[in-house]
C-alpha cells in the first residue's frame, strides 16, 4: 500500500477523495476538467485501484422539424382537425385550408389513410373513424413529448412510432452516446475517500541536483504503465506515392506536365484521333459539363488538320470517313485521361520551327474521371501516370525500356507487355506487372507510339512519340496491400496510421 501511495501522481491524489462518486461528480467536486479526470482514472486502473467500463447508448432526440412539430402539432393532426367537422369535403378545398407544404400535406394524408382514419373517394376526403379515435393522441405525438429519451427506455408502441417518424425528414435524430463508469477494486476501496498528502519530489530540477533535500524521496514511477500512443503527423500514403512517382520520372530526366481537370473534347478526344461517335464519348463513360461551350485554344491550321485526319485521313490513312463537327469538339468534359496533357504539350512543341528543339521527355501524374460504377476495383475518379518521349530516332524498344525502368523503381521487377489496340497509337500494348505475393499478373494500362494522325496536326510533322498512360492507383493499391480501392479515400485514422511510409 505504501508503494502504491508513493507512486500516485498529483492528479491521481486529487481525485482519490471523490472515488465514491460518479465521474461527473468527481469533475464537479475536484474542479478538474473531464479529460484530466479520465486520464487520472486510466492511471489508477493501471495500478489496480479501479476498473473502467465503457458502454454505448443510443439516444432519441428531436430534429429541426421535430422541435417545430412538438410545439405546433404534427401535419396529420393539423389535417385531421381541418376535416373532422365535415362529413365529406373535396381534397383541393382541404389542401387550400391548411398551412402545410406539399410534402407535409402528402405525408399527412398517407399517415391518416394508414391509420384507417380517413378514406378518399371521387376526389373527396371522408372521416371513417369515430370522434373518440380521432381525438386520441397518435403514438407519434406521444413519442415527441417524451424526447429526448434513451432507446432502451422505449415501449413497443414507442418503437413503432419511432420507425414511422424516422422515414420522415428531420423529425427524429438518433445519436450514440458513450458512457464511462468505473468500479473500485479491493485496493481502491481502502484508499478511496482519503486525502493523501505528499511531499515526494515529482520532478528533477537544477536546484535539486545541486542540493538534494535531506529526508526527501522521489515519487515512484512505474515504467510498465500503459500510456496513450502518440502518432506524429505524416502525409497521406496516396500523396506520398504520387510524390515518389514524380521523383522517379524527374530522376529519369522528364519534365512535368500540368493542366486543368476540365477540358474540351477537342483535347481529350479529337486531337488524339478518337472518332466523335466512339463509345468512350458516351455519357455512360464520360462526365460532360452541362450548358458550357468550351473554346478550342489552338491555331486554325491545327484544328483544320485534326478535322482532315478524322474525315479523310492524313499521311496516307483513310481517316474515320465521317463529317467532323467542331461543336462536338467544343463540349467540355472532366478529363478521362491525362493524355490530353500530352496532346497540349505536343501542340506547344509544334510551334517551334526547328525539329530538334521539339525533342523531349514529359510526364504527368494526376486525377482523371470516368463514369464508372463504384466497387472494390473501380472508382469515378482515379490517378493516372502519363508520359511521352519525342524524338526522330526512337523505337518500340525504347518505349518498353522506359516502362520497365519506372515500374522496377516502383517495386515491380517483372513487367510484361501484351499487344492491344488504341485509336491513337500503333503499335499498342497493355502493361502487366507480376505481383510477388499473390503470384498473379495484373493489368496497369496502355502504351504505344502515337500515330501520324496525332503527331502531324500537333507537331506539324511526323516525329516518333512514345506514349503511355497506365493507372497509378493500382500501383498504390498493391504497394499498400489494399484490397478495396475505396480504402484509399477512407477517413479511418487507424488504417491510415498503419500504412507503409515511403522512406526517401
Amino acid at each position: 500500500m505504501e508503494k502504491l501511495i508513493e507512486s500516485l501522481s498529483e492528479i491521481e491524489r486529487a481525485i482519490i477523495p471523490y472515488l465514491h462518486s460518479s465521474i461527473d461528480e468527481i469533475i464537479k467536486k475536484s474542479g478538474i476538467d473531464k479529460t484530466t479526470v479520465l486520464r487520472a482514472l486510466t492511471f489508477l486502473e493501471n495500478k489496480k485501484v479501479l476498473k473502467i467500463e465503457h458502454s454505448h447508448k443510443k439516444e432519441i432526440c428531436l430534429g429541426v422539424n421535430g422541435v417545430y412539430y412538438k410545439k405546433n402539432q404534427l401535419p396529420e393532426r393539423i389535417l385531421v382537425i381541418a376535416i373532422e367537422n365535415h362529413s365529406s369535403k373535396p381534397l383541393q378545398e382541404i389542401r387550400d385550408s391548411v398551412k402545410l407544404s406539399d410534402n407535409e400535406f402528402k405525408a399527412a394524408l398517407g399517415v391518416l389513410k394508414n391509420k384507417a382514419l380517413i378514406n378518399l373517394e371521387n376526389g373527396k376526403v371522408k372521416i371513417i373513424a369515430s370522434k373518440e379515435e380521432i381525438s386520441k393522441k397518435f403514438p407519434e405525438e406521444t413519442l415527441l413529448e417524451k424526447l429526448p429519451i434513451e432507446e432502451s427506455a422505449l415501449s413497443d408502441l414507442d418503437r413503432l412510432a419511432l420507425e414511422n417518424l424516422k422515414s420522415r425528414k428531420n423529425i427524429i435524430e438518433v445519436s450514440e452516446k458513450k458512457e464511462t463508469v468505473f468500479s473500485l477494486t479491493d485496493i481502491g476501496k481502502k484508499i478511496a475517500g482519503k486525502k493523501i498528502e505528499s511531499d515526494l519530489i515529482e520532478e528533477i530540477t537544477p536546484e535539486i541536483i545541486k542540493d538534494f533535500p535531506k529526508g526527501k524521496k522521489f515519487r515512484r514511477y512505474d515504467l510498465n504503465t500503459k500510456v496513450p500512443e502518440i502518432h506524429g503527423g505524416r502525409k497521406h500514403f496516396v500523396n506520398q506515392s504520387i510524390e515518389q512517382g514524380k521523383k522517379i520520372w524527374l530522376e529519369l530526366g522528364f519534365k512535368e506536365m500540368i493542366g486543368t481537370l476540365a477540358t474540351t473534347s477537342f483535347w481529350n478526344f479529337d486531337a488524339l484521333f478518337t472518332a466523335q461517335d466512339h463509345p468512350v464519348r458516351e455519357m455512360q463513360d464520360t462526365f460532360f459539363i452541362k450548358n458550357i461551350e468550351g473554346k478550342i485554344l489552338a491555331n486554325p491550321k491545327l484544328i483544320e488538320q485534326v478535322k482532315q485526319a478524322h474525315e479523310r485521313g492524313i499521311s496516307g490513312s483513310k481517316g474515320w470517313q465521317y463529317q467532323w463537327k467542331e461543336s462536338e469538339a467544343k463540349k467540355v468534359v472532366l478529363r478521362t485521361h491525362t493524355t490530353c496533357l500530352s496532346a497540349q504539350t505536343l501542340a506547344k512543341l509544334g510551334q517551334l520551327k526547328n525539329s530538334i528543339d521539339k525533342n523531349g521527355k514529359y510526364f504527368a501524374i494526376g486525377k482523371t474521371f470516368r463514369n464508372e460504377t463504384v466497387d472494390w476495383g473501380h472508382g469515378f475518379e482515379f490517378n493516372q501516370t502519363e508520359g511521352i518521349v519525342v524524338g526522330k530516332d526512337l523505337n518500340f524498344r525504347h518505349l518498353l525500356g522506359y516502362l520497365k525502368e519506372f515500374f522496377s523503381k516502383m517495386g515491380y521487377n517483372k513487367v510484361r507487355f501484351r499487344p492491344s489496340y488504341f485509336p491513337y497509337t500503333e503499335p499498342s500494348v497493355e502493361i502487366d506487372v507480376w505481383h510477388p505475393e499473390r503470384k498473379v499478373w495484373f493489368e496497369l494500362g496502355g502504351a504505344g507510339i502515337f500515330r501520324p494522325e496525332v503527331t502531324i496536326p500537333l507537331l506539324g510533322e511526323h516525329i516518333q512519340v512514345l506514349a503511355w498512360g497506365p493507372g497509378f492507383d493500382r500501383t498504390i493499391m498493391e504497394y499498400n496491400e489494399i484490397k478495396d480501392l475505396r480504402e484509399m479515400y477512407s477517413n479511418d485514422l487507424t488504417k491510415l496510421r498503419n500504412k507503409k511510409m515511403i522512406i526517401k
